[in-house]
Formats: C-alpha cells, structure tokens, sequence
C-alpha cells in the first residue's frame, strides 16, 4: 500500500540525487575553471615567442617541402612532417613542464640511457638514405638516436660542469672528466653509425659550453694543439670518399675535374640558388627543384629549393627566422639566473648555429656535404620533434627563471 510515507522518501530521493547532481556540475565547473586558468598561467609564463617562432618555421618549411617533393606524386612527406609539428608542440608543453634539477637528480640513468640508445644502432640500425646506419627504422617511422641524446647530452653535460664547477673547472682532473664524457659520445657515433655530421654536432655542443662555463682559453689552445698532432692519424682513419667530400668545396677541379662526383650536388644547388635571383621562380615552379637534377631536395637541400622557388627573398626569411630563434635562446640563457639553464640554452644555440651555417654553407658550396639537416625546415620527423622538445627545455627555464648570480668567470680570465 503506497503511503504518505512513501511519498515522503521519493522526495528526499529527489532532493538528494538533484544536490549530488547539482554538486557534481559545480565541481566539475570549478574543475575546468582551474584548468583553464592554468593553461592560462603556463600561457603568460613559458616562451611563447620561442614556440610561436619554431612553429612558423616548421609551417614554412612543410610549404617547401610541399614543393620539393611535388615531383614525388605524394602528399606522404607533408603528412609526416605536419604529425611530426604536432607532435613537436605536444613535446615543447611537455618538455617545458619538466624541471632540470629533479631530471639532472637521475644522471646516471641519463648516462646510461645515451649509451645503450646508441649502442641499439649495433643490432637495429639501418642506413637512411645519408650513407650512415644511424636509424632505427618501424615500418614507415624512424628514429636518429644522435637526434634524441643530443637533448640528453647537452642536459647531463651542464650537470657536470656546474657540479666541477663547485669544486675547480679548471682543474686538469676537471677537463679530463669533461673531455672523457664528449669522447665516449663522439666515439659511439663514429663506431655505430659512422655519423660524421651529427659526432661535429657534438664537438659544437660541447666547445660552447666549456667556453660558456669559464674553461680558460690556453685549455682551448692545448686542444687545438693535440688536434693538430693527431690529425694525420685521425685522417688515414677516413674513407676515400670522406677524404674527398671533406677537400671538394676548396679543390673542387683536383678532387673532381668532371663534376660528376663529390661536387655533382653542390654544383647542383647553386645552379638552383642562382636561377632564383631576387624573387625566384615560385613555387611548383623551380626547373632544377622540380625535376631530379637536384638531389635530397626536401632534406640536405631544402635551402637550394627555397632559393630558386622563393629567391633571396624566401632564403632571408629562412636566415632571419632561424636567427631570432638561435637569438632567443641566447637571451633566455642571459636572463635566467641560473648556471644549469644557462649551459643548456647556449648548448642548444650552438647546435642551431652549426646546423644552420654547415647546412647553407654545403648548399653554397662553402663546405663539405655531411649530411646535416636545415633546423625546422629540412623533411625528417625525429629532427622536428627533437628540436622542439629542446626548444621546450629553453621554455621551460624562462618559466622557472630566478633571481640570483651566476658564478662563472669569462673565458679568458
């Protein structure tokens, strides 16, 4: 028999479940309240610039790409690189949300993890397209291991020379650490993968930093000296044909007299460069761009395709882009009042600096063709990626910067 009673506990039932909804929906509104504004606060605080920056230089150099590879009848390199800037965002987030001391904490697995990545290359490597087994390939998807440690390396490297640093830097029991850290890195590239261009990338890393962190300049001088005299040994170690790229941009007539070898694409690239002249041909439109005359045109070569497609305009743009990024990292080491963050940042400018100069020096003829790519512009997903998530790491010390004074000395005293 149905009672007031019972009419009594329906409403209180009713009651209840519309306070636990009605709960429910103010919790929940509170939750994207707080979540917006911590998009918020992490959008006012980290670099936006330096993202803003790398993205328009990766859309400008999938718009290359776009061209360069329109001779290829597919869209297979826009769509690769496109997933690749996407998920380069999503590693610059990431990356600038961890924090280097808790990460530096953990060294020695760092350490460990660069030489057993490397050494994976021993059983998996594959050769990808740049005369080196320096890629592990899955399926459609590759991956340059000397890409991923160079964000390791240069991180665990920082950690070192703050830590000598607290004792004495210029110690030779301190360089001899430092020196022994590059070696074995430069040493596994060369033994596993044979990478010529990515072990000098490493070189570059590592003189900016000891430079940076206040190695006196007679250490530097010493280095040039040991370089010199192991040179001839180091030099019969090269293959033939390193010899030759390495001679070509200076004897060019010598080393190839014909023009078929070693120098074929260079001389290739500036002939595309020079067809460009102030505005260029457009896009789609390059005669050496759209045809095979010009070889790696969406890697190695991607400058020689914007010069002769966008002109001297487009090849500016390029420069001028990838200069106020290498200029913002620079500034950010400045400003942030922290010896690690600062070692990081000038790493990461440097390794921009030599990839950009080595890069567009090789597509004009001024030095030799090793295989380094154009940052954010050149096709190649573990360059993308590998870019922005170091360019994350940048973000992620201007969002922690602090007040305080560096302790390093020039370089000179």
């Amino acid at each position: 028999m149905f009672t007031i009673s019972h009419v009594n506990v329906k409403i209180l039932e009713y009651h209840g479940d519309w306070r636990d909804s009605a709960l429910l929906r103010i919790e929940r509104g509170m939750s994207v309240r707080k979540y917006l504004k911590m998009v918020k606060e992490y959008v006012k605080k980290s670099d936006m610039l330096l993202l803003s920056l790398c993205i328009v230089c990766s859309i400008f150099g999938i718009v290359i790409i776009s061209s360069a590879t329109h001779s290829f009848h597919t869209n297979q390199y826009v769509y690769i690189q496109t997933g690749a800037l996407i998920l380069g965002i999503v590693a610059f987030v990431v990356m600038s949300l961890l924090d280097l001391d808790i990460i530096t904490d953990k060294w020695k697995w760092i350490f460990a993890f660069n030489i057993l990545f490397f050494l994976t290359l021993l059983i998996w490597g594959v050769e990808g397209g740049t005369g080196n087994r320096g890629w592990l390939r899955f399926g459609p998807i590759g991956i340059q291991p000397a890409e991923v440690v160079k964000i390791t390396f240069t991180i665990l490297l920082a950690k070192q020379i703050c830590f000598l640093n607290s004792h004495d830097l210029n110690a030779p029991i301190s360089l001899a650490q430092l020196v022994a850290h590059f070696i074995i890195m430069f040493g596994l590239i060369i033994l596993v993968s044979d990478d010529l261009g990515s072990a000098l990338v490493y070189l570059i890393i590592f003189i900016v930093m000891l430079f940076t962190a206040g190695v006196k300049l007679r250490w530097f001088g010493l280095g040039l000296l040991l370089v010199a005299i192991a040179s001839p040994i180091m030099w019969n170690m090269l293959g033939d044909y390193q010899k030759q790229r390495i001679l070509a941009p200076y004897f060019p007539e010598t080393i190839d007299p014909s023009g078929l070898g070693v120098t074929w694409q260079p001389n290739q690239s500036k002939i595309a460069l020079a067809s460009g002249g102030l505005r260029g041909e457009g896009l789609y439109n390059g005669v050496q761009s759209q045809s095979s005359a010009l070889p790696s045109k969406h890697t190695d070569f991607i400058f020689a395709v914007a010069g002769e497609e966008l002109g001297m305009i487009g090849c500016l743009a390029i420069i001028l882009l990838l200069t106020a990024v290498i200029v913002r990292c620079i500034y950010v080491g400045v400003k942030c009042n922290d010896s690690m963050g600062m070692l990081v940042c000038m790493g990461f400018a440097g390794m921009l600096m030599f990839q950009t100069f080595e890069n567009i020096g090789m597509c004009v003829g001024l030095t030799p063709v090793i295989g380094l790519t154009l940052p954010f512009f050149s096709y190649g997903g573990s360059s993308v990626l590998t870019l922005f998530a170091a360019m994350g790491v940048v973000s992620g010390i201007w969002l922690r910067r602090k007040p305080g004074r560096r302790h390093y000395s020039s370089a000179g005293q």
